[in-house]
């Protein structure tokens, strides 16, 4: 029998655990808890040297006010003691900026810091992070920081996960001024002795010329990236043999690889990659056969090489092969049915990209049907010609299909094309010239998110199936053969729209008084007639040129969110009277097209407001009266076509001053008069100089002679292509 002092003690351990359980489920349902007051204040002091405002200029770092910091956005306690563990500014934020303070130092248990995904201007990282030894996850990638790594990170030993990659990247992405960061020596690299995950991409290794030595000595590394950079060749003594069974994740995409300088090692050390990225290198040749010894692999990507030959030749055992992606390459040969040892590799594709290849004739459509787990398949633009079968209409998995850029001339397609395509989400069949013969009763199988049909041939009338589609986002039916009223239906349609092409048709109608747009919208080149709505919302493009809309611009004012508007062309209609003054408030376009109307009164003056643009037509309109100066605050223009109007006075000296940058300048057709200026030699990047059919007199100034750019041999018509290619 039990003792009644071992059967008290064993009551009161049960109660105590029963009182953790209780308290911490409490503490979780509530998720309250407690703080440390000193690392509360470590934390404000922390934020005081952060730049943490959104674009909209809101303060992301709000909620860092309550008196419970673990409850903070971004702050992650332990459970029970209540110490700062995590703070995630990647997840939450992606708004920061400034510098990061040393006070970090004081989170004693801090275990994991991301500040990925952020802006801190090209900044080093800062040396006292190698002092945070608790360290087990360390994410700086994407965030700008340059200069060099400091070798202390070395003294991070508890580290797991290290990312640094994508720092270059981020510079260009964000047209800052900075530098990649510099690396000398990386034996620092090796005392992290525990790294399951490692990235370096776009880190120059070109003169750490041990990395691969450092590398070799992690001994549970899982996931290692070192994408672009600068590896032109990995010696063959290297051999990943420590690690050779716990890799699983390898890229090493965007450097100078070659066939020779990275097969021997690879398929050494294979055997348990489940992920290997070897895109934009220089591997040539045929596909070598070894690939198909690594049966862990489910993702490959070897796009944008120089590959040739036969696809799936070389891959007959890789059973878990999931996502193969070879675009940009010379790949000719499909080869799948005649090789039949491709059975499990048939059946566990999932994605299949194949774009810009060398694949031609019309046998690898119907050998696609062989692959009945497809979920995205990507033919585009190869050499596919000749019909079609139905049985492409019979891949049930089937979400992305994308055929565009191939020579389907005249092949017809219908309705039993996608009789089975009932998960289908996204159709580009752009530029493949296809013919859509499709009753207008049909109901589609799917409910398309994208639709890309650019160049197919859809009308003569205006496809009513379309009526089917109400999860539309992006709708591109341009240059279709429609020559159609537009029914009322459709703009109800389209109200979630992110983007509309109906260009180069012929369809008929007016918009509607409201037009709830959004992004980008192209009706250009058909026959619409009346007014411009009278409420327009949340443009960046808008491109309504020839057609027959009538009445004032001013509609334009009306625009929702004018700060977001890039491109406005309204060019080749009927529009008359003046521009309204409003025009000022598109303050980030950078292309505005009037042209051809007959739009009067002077040049607006508020242009000079618009520092962005780049592109200016005005040309072919009854605008009088001189140039106003206030056009020399538009600095970054390099496209101004103001011919064909009624404008006076003398061609202003300012030109030549303030608008450096122009490439193409015509005032053909005008009133000008006076003396040619001088100061029109400072156009040293002109192609194109128009005075023609003015009252200039006088003698042209010798230093004419300096314009360069003028001659490079190339037609008229191929220099204004050139410089409206930058626009359109």
């Amino acid at each position: 029998m039990m003792s009644s002092k071992r059967s008290h003690k064993l009551l009161l351990l049960h109660f105590a655990i029963f009182c953790l359980l209780l308290l911490q489920e409490n503490c979780t349902e509530a998720n309250v808890i407690l703080c440390k007051e000193s690392e509360r204040k470590t934390l404000l002091e922390f934020k005081q040297s952060l730049q943490a405002v959104d674009s909209s200029g809101n303060d992301v770092l709000s909620s860092w006010k309550s008196k419970e910091c673990c409850g903070w956005v971004g702050v992650s306690c332990n459970n029970l003691t209540g110490y700062v563990e995590k703070l995630d500014f990647r997840s939450k934020f992606k708004d920061v900026a400034g510098t990061i303070s040393s006070s970090l130092l004081k989170l004693h248990h801090l275990r994991l810091l991301d500040l990925s995904y952020n802006d801190f201007n090209g900044s080093v990282i800062p040396e006292f992070f190698g002092s945070l030894k608790k360290l087990r996850y360390l994410d700086l990638s994407n965030a700008n920081f340059g200069g060099s790594i400091p070798s202390n990170l070395g003294n991070l030993s508890m580290l797991e996960t290290f990312r640094l990659g994508g720092n270059g990247e981020g510079l260009f992405y964000r047209h800052n001024i900075g530098n990649m960061f510099t690396v000398g020596k990386l034996e620092w690299l090796s005392h992290l002795s525990f790294l399951r995950g490692l990235d370096l991409s776009f880190v120059s290794l070109s003169s750490a010329d041990d990395w691969s030595q450092v590398i070799n000595k992690l001994p549970f590394l899982e996931e290692l990236s070192l994408s672009h950079c600068d590896l032109s060749s990995i010696s063959p003594s290297f051999s990943f043999t420590n690690f050779s069974t716990s890799l699983t994740s390898l890229d090493l995409s965007g450097n100078s690889l070659t066939s020779s300088s990275i097969y021997p090692w690879l398929f050494n050390v294979s055997s348990n990659l489940v992920s290997l990225d070897l895109s934009m290198n220089q591997l040539k040749g045929p596909i070598p056969e070894a690939f198909g010894n690594m049966i862990t692999m489910q993702e490959l990507y070897l796009s944008h090489n120089q590959l040739e030959g036969e696809i799936f030749k070389s891959f007959g055992n890789m059973c878990s092969l999931a996502f193969l992606d070879m675009d940009s390459n010379h790949l000719s040969t499909f080869g799948i049915v005649q090789n039949t040892s491709l059975s499990c590799t048939r059946y566990s594709l999932r994605e299949l990209s194949l774009a810009h290849n060398q694949l031609k004739g019309n046998s690898v459509l119907n050998e696609i049907t062989k692959l009945p787990s497809l979920s995205v398949l990507d033919l585009g633009y190869n050499l596919l010609n000749g019909t079609i079968k139905e049985s492409i209409g019979q891949l049930p998995n089937l979400k992305v299909l994308r055929l565009a850029g191939n020579a389907f001339d005249n092949v017809v397609i219908s309705e039993a094309h996608f009789s089975n395509l009932t998960k289908l989400r996204s159709l580009d069949l752009s530029y493949s010239y296809l013919t859509l013969k499709i009753s207008s009763g049909w109901s589609p199988p799917f409910q398309l998110g994208f639709m890309l049909l650019c160049s197919c041939k859809i009308g003569p009338s205006f496809p009513i199936w379309l009526r089917t589609q109400t999860a539309l986002v992006f709708l591109d039916i341009s240059a279709s053969e429609i020559s159609d009223s537009l029914p009322d239906w459709f703009w109800n349609l389209v109200d979630s729209l992110v983007y509309l092409n109906m260009s180069f048709n012929q369809i008929n109608g007016t918009l509607p008084h409201e037009l709830r747009y959004k992004r980008h919208l192209d009706l250009s080149s058909n026959n619409f007639t009346g007014p411009l709505p009278m409420s327009l919302y949340s443009l960046w493009s808008l491109n309504l040129s020839k057609n027959k809309f009538t009445g004032s611009v001013s509609a334009i004012c009306n625009i929702m969110e004018k700060w977001s508007l890039y491109l406005l062309d309204l060019s080749y209609n009927v529009f008359s009277r003046e521009v309204p003054g409003c025009i000022a408030e598109f303050v980030r376009l950078k292309v505005l097209n009037l042209a051809d109307n007959s739009l009067s009164g002077p040049v607006p003056s508020s242009l000079g407001s618009l520092a962005s643009l780049e592109m200016l037509s005005l040309r072919g309109n009854k605008f009088s009266g001189e140039l106003p100066s206030s056009l020399h605050n538009c600095k970054m223009l390099k496209f101004l076509d103001l011919s064909n109007n009624e404008l006076s006075g003398e061609i202003p000296k300012w030109i030549g001053q303030s608008l450096s940058s122009l490439v193409f300048l015509s005032l053909r057709r005008n009133q000008f008069k006076g003396k040619m200026p001088h100061q029109l030699c400072g156009l040293k990047y002109v192609q194109i100089l128009d005075l023609s059919l003015n009252n200039i007199s006088g003698s042209l100034p010798s230093c004419f002679n300096n314009f360069t750019s003028m001659a490079q041999k190339l037609s008229l018509d191929q220099r204004i292509e050139h410089v409206f290619r930058k626009f359109l």
